[in-house]
């Protein structure tokens, strides 16, 4: 079976004001409740996206029984939603293109149910659709607890599809027009302007047939996972958990089979990939430096420090106006943030209380460290050219390696489909 199918797709009802239903997804400012202060205020009691998710900058402020409270509302929500009319199935058996504005320009992207027996996100695995990064096990079960039991979903995964020939979204979006224009809206907090068109009936099938023979022509990878990695894993668990209990005649038509996500080209010019920055907290430059040059040595590298000239450096030490750089001439092929994200995860197991955030932007970077609270870790992004080569030559990449786009840039949550059998 192809990885890519048409699906039955849900939006919020016709008079919804659309630019409060859409909502950043859920892995974004997390170091920022500030952010998501602001999205509540601006949403209000409206219906909205936002109360269909758990935003994860209050995962570390949640004690058990709130993050229960918060599974639960969501839960309920998702029955009002449905069963007031709030969401209703918009595209029958079609996709949908989507046409973003962002700062870097247009992104053109493809809503699709993928098949998640044919991902795998394990490190050796030969399916066409793989994990670009390395999944975290102990962050799947919260997504795990969101999806369970869950009446529909809405995706903040983002495919990305090898595709410098353009023969996929570039022909939709030249003919986008023809197709049924869903919406046409201004995203909240700064997140541009995004719409959809249907594609259903005979465009439908006529891309499905391209799909699969795109899928059938590629070597190693069809697609691999550009943002939500840990969503998509939980979809997987999800399945894995609920399949042994179809029967056989069930498992290939059962929504609980499939994940929606949107697939974007690798090589589209709008789609830049950002380096993604570390803070720790109760960490001092000076001893994380020290610490890092003796795991390089152990490992027969070295670092030099470069105190002047950061444009040389691949790792920049910061807190606040402080900054120390720091080159690896010797790394042998390694990425700087892989040798970084190995030594961190040691170092945290030796020192208890210090926490690690992921952060975007290198001025949040400075905020954030400018108490002298914490540990600033700037780096460099990598080259998109070289995911897939590098996925072909050894698997997936450290975790949080890169990010597709700026904080703002991500995935808005819109379209939903539904987890059961209706």
């Amino acid at each position: 079976m192809a990885c890519l199918h048409a699906a039955n797709i849900l939006l919020p009802a016709k008079g919804t004001n659309r630019k409060k239903w859409a909502v950043i997804a859920c892995d974004q400012f997390t170091s920022q409740p500030e952010y998501w202060e602001k999205a509540e205020e601006y949403v209000g009691s409206a219906p909205s996206a936002l109360r269909l998710i758990y935003p994860e900058a209050y995962l570390n402020s949640d004690d058990k029984d709130s993050y229960q409270r918060r599974i639960a509302g969501i839960r309920e929500n998702m029955e009002q939603y449905l069963s007031e009319g709030i969401m209703t199935e918009e595209v029958h058996q079609g996709y949908v293109l989507t046409v973003r504005e962002t700062a870097a320009g247009i992104r053109v992207g493809l809503i699709a149910a993928l098949d998640l027996e044919s991902y795998n996100y394990t490190n050796k695995t030969q399916n066409k659709v793989r994990a670009t990064e390395e999944t975290v096990q102990e962050r799947i079960p919260v997504r795990v607890g969101i999806r369970r039991n869950a009446l529909v979903e809405s995706p903040h995964v983002m495919m990305l599809l090898d595709d410098p020939s353009e023969r996929l979204l570039e022909p939709l979006y030249q003919k986008r027009e023809k197709f049924r224009r869903l919406y046409d809206t201004e995203l909240m907090l700064g997140g541009g302007n995004v719409c959809g068109y249907a594609i259903e009936g005979m465009d439908a099938e006529e891309l499905t047939e391209r799909i699969t023979e795109m899928e059938r022509e590629s070597q190693e990878i069809f697609l691999a996972v550009g943002d939500g990695n840990h969503s998509l894993a939980a979809a997987k668990n999800c399945w894995e958990d609920l399949k042994e209990r179809l029967s056989e005649r069930k498992t290939d038509t059962y929504p609980g089979r499939y994940a929606l996500v949107e697939v974007v080209n690798l090589h589209s010019p709008s789609l830049e990939f950002e380096a993604i920055h570390r803070v720790l907290y109760g960490g001092e430059p000076e001893k994380v430096a020290e610490g890092f040059c003796k795991y390089l040595e152990n490992r027969g590298m070295r670092a030099a420090e470069e105190w002047t000239d950061e444009s040389t450096a691949d790792i920049i030490l910061v807190q606040g106006t402080r900054r120390k750089g720091l080159r690896l001439p010797d790394a042998e092929g390694h990425l700087a943030v892989e040798l970084l994200q190995h030594f961190l995860d040691a170092y945290l197991k030796e020192h208890a209380g210090m926490e690690l955030d992921y952060v975007h932007s290198p001025e949040a970077v400075e905020e954030l460290t400018g108490e002298g609270k914490a540990c600033g870790m700037l780096l460099r992004s990598i080259e998109k050219s070289s995911l897939f080569p590098a996925i072909h030559a050894g698997g997936v990449l450290p975790r949080k390696t890169f990010s597709i786009g700026t904080e703002s840039q991500k995935r808005y949550y819109m379209e939903c489909r539904s987890l059961v059998e209706l």
